[in-house]
């Protein structure tokens, strides 16, 4: 016969399989914890201090975009449009720590309030880039057949014309070019590489065994899409879109320095790059001092979107 204090002894309070001993009731909740590819990159996120900097940096820079003048204030008028001709090209001064340009502005204002439509150009592009990439790529991915068919060949037809080259011919035509018309034209020739991401991603989901055990019970196909693909097929998107950003960036700043980007009275980046092409020489802090902010804002993004998908990649933590 089995001793009855023993059964007692294993039921105490303070046991370790107890209710409310070290491994009973008070261990559940964390136990049944559950864990998810977010959660788990978010934890692994949170740990580095390259992805702290890069994201404080990136809210930094954002915030500058949206409200300018609670930066532009630190130094001089504040006033990009404020300009005295009698100071041109002058350099770095009292006030004025990034000195002046040809037209006597202040470049250190010029600078923050060109963060608004460098930046404003990235997220827009971004974000149409992945509404359209989104619904194309899931349809095709999930359907299959016609409906695959049928995007991948519209894909393929501007997968024919490189990105740069494709926004320049097309930019050309624009009599005025403002933010919106910019955004349009890349947006244009973008969407075909995200499309193909998310196509690939949802069709990896789509064959997946519970995806399949939802098909059997009944559930609709869209509601399947919705319900269990798209949310698991976002991975690589994500990461995308942060890379993204800093890359349209780089092509805007680019179109505008050759001429067929943005326009005055815009003030961007690329066009305070273009206007200090000819005066270099003279004013180096002309194109020193953009050039820093762009490079900046391009390296947070990459970093943070790099950072990003080492997280959320298993096989390279």
């Amino acid at each position: 016969m089995s001793d009855p204090t023993s059964a007692i002894a294993t039921t105490e309070p303070g046991a370790p399989g107890a209710a409310g001993g070290p491994g009973g009731a008070e261990a559940a909740p964390s136990a049944a914890k559950s864990s998810t590819l977010v959660g788990d990159a978010w934890r692994e996120l949170r740990r580095r201090p390259l992805f702290v900097v890069a994201s404080v940096l990136v809210v930094l820079l954002v915030v500058m975009a949206i409200a300018p003048q609670l930066f532009a204030g630190w130094f001089g008028n504040g006033d990009p449009r404020v300009c005295d001709l009698s100071r041109s090209i002058e350099g770095p001064a009292s006030g004025h720590p990034f000195g002046f340009d040809k037209q006597g502005c202040d470049v250190y204002a010029n600078v923050v309030y060109g963060a608004r439509a460098s930046i404003s150009v990235g997220v827009l592009v971004t974000a149409l880039t992945l509404v359209i990439s989104l619904v194309l790529g899931s349809l095709a991915g999930f359907f299959g057949r016609v409906v695959d068919a049928i995007v991948s060949r519209f894909a393929d037809v501007f997968f024919g014309f490189p990105f740069l080259l494709g926004a320049l011919v097309v930019l050309t035509a624009f009599e005025a070019r403002s933010i919106w018309v910019v955004a349009l034209v890349l947006a244009l020739f973008r969407w075909p590489s995200m499309t193909r991401v998310m196509r690939s991603s949802v069709i990896q989901v789509r064959d997946m065994d519970y995806v399949r055990a939802s098909v059997g019970l009944g559930g609709s196909r869209f509601w399947l899409l919705r319900r269990h693909v798209l949310p698991n097929a976002m991975t690589p998107i994500m990461v995308m879109v942060t890379l993204d950003i800093g890359t349209v960036i780089v092509v805007e700043s680019t179109l505008t320095f050759l001429g067929v980007g943005l326009q005055a009275p815009a003030i961007s980046w690329g066009l305070q790059l273009s206007n200090a092409s000819t005066d270099f020489a003279a004013a180096p802090h002309l194109l020193i001092f953009p050039s820093l902010f762009l490079s900046l804002t391009v390296l947070s993004f990459i970093v943070l979107g790099d950072l990003i998908r080492d997280a959320l990649d298993p096989r390279l933590r």
